[in-house]
């Protein structure tokens, strides 16, 4: 794991920046991320609406790097209404048009698709399930006792059980773009696992 958003990469350990401040190594690769790595990824997000906007950056991000997504990420949010989901479930055809004619995101039919159908799919989460989406996503954190931190990214996975189950549940519930390595991506950007590596600053 060489970056966030479910990039693999070659084993690596601690960097230390000009700061003094030990991250994992993907934490300096980009001025971009040093804020992310220290301030967001790994760090508990709550909230239906939160959630399901990094349910659908990470979907946006499956086949490229993340610093793409996280480039455009306040395009995103402008051309999603916030990632409100009410709103994104009342998306018509006519936004559709308008997200693919949109420059400042990714310009990618079936995950604009897939945004809005997730949207809807979140909304019956929240009808059916106590607690929302926030409480199901979090019904699959592990135990963080029974993880020890990695010491380099070769020890960091691309998929876990825990994310294959939950995978699982959201295609079940009618989400789209969520595999495991999706959903693992998730996790580690949420805060339901930490990923940071031993002695890491964020950690």
């Amino acid at each position: 794991m060489s970056e966030p958003g479910g990039a693999a990469g070659g084993p690596g350990g601690l960097v230390i920046g000009e700061d003094g401040l030990a991250r994992c190594p993907w934490g300096l690769s980009v001025p971009e991320y040093v804020a992310y790595h220290d301030e967001e990824w790994g760090r508990p997000v709550h909230g239906d609406d939160a959630l399901f906007e990094r349910v659908c950056l990470e979907a946006f991000q499956s086949g490229l790097s993340w610093i793409t997504i996280l480039r455009r990420r306040e395009n995103f949010r402008a051309a999603f209404h916030g990632f409100e989901i009410d709103a994104v479930a009342a998306f018509t055809d006519k936004d559709k048009a308008r997200l693919l004619a949109d420059a400042g995101i990714i310009r990618n039919r079936a995950k604009i698709e897939a945004a809005v159908t997730n949207a809807t799919a979140a909304q019956q989460v929240r009808a059916s399930y106590q607690g929302g989406l926030d409480a199901l996503i979090w019904s699959y954190a592990p135990d963080p006792a029974a993880r020890p931190a990695p010491v380099s990214t070769a020890q960091v996975a691309a998929t876990t059980p825990e994310s294959t189950a939950l995978a699982k549940d959201l295609k079940k519930r009618g989400f789209r773009f969520v595999g495991p390595t999706t959903a693992h991506a998730l996790m580690q950007a949420c805060g339901l696992v930490n990923d940071h590596l031993a002695g890491c600053s964020a950690r």
